[in-house]
């Protein structure tokens, strides 16, 4: 198999985050901008306060591209690095990516929190099978 097929679903997640990226701002800015707010109500703490659902949600959904998704780059790479993409690996890279979009679009918009919660668990298996196959197989 064509090791660089990793990068595929690799730069879509990343794709992701310069998405969720801009419309944290779409959001974020003109909220801002209509309300006024003062430098003292733009500190973390009070932003968040002050802020509803449809403006805090892209925000925190920005903040989850940087938990998890660190972890599947680095596996991507090594599976790269260590010319171990496979058809199994791909299909799980897959998975994770597709639901981490799915995750996002829901975070950002309707943000049923149960719904959101199966998305990330389901997307997290899918990456601790990434990280646990590429385990065995190293320490094999």
């Amino acid at each position: 198999m064509e090791q660089t097929r990793i990068f595929a679903p690799f730069f879509v997640l990343i794709l992701l985050t310069i998405v969720v990226w801009f419309y944290m701002y779409v959001r974020r800015i003109p909220f801002i901008t209509r309300n006024r707010l003062t430098p003292d109500q733009l500190r973390p703490t009070e932003f968040a306060r002050l802020s509803p659902p449809e403006i805090s949600n892209p925000s925190d959904n920005l903040k989850n591209l940087f938990e998890l998704p660190t972890i599947f780059y680095a596996l991507a790479l090594y599976l790269f690095v260590t010319k171990q993409v496979d058809g199994v690996y791909l299909a799980a890279a897959w998975l994770f990516v597709g639901l981490r979009v799915v995750h996002s679009a829901v975070h950002c918009t309707i943000n049923i929190v149960i719904v959101r919660f199966w998305l990330y668990a389901v997307s997290a298996l899918a990456l601790w099978f990434i990280a646990i196959r590429a385990a065995l197989h190293t320490m094999t």
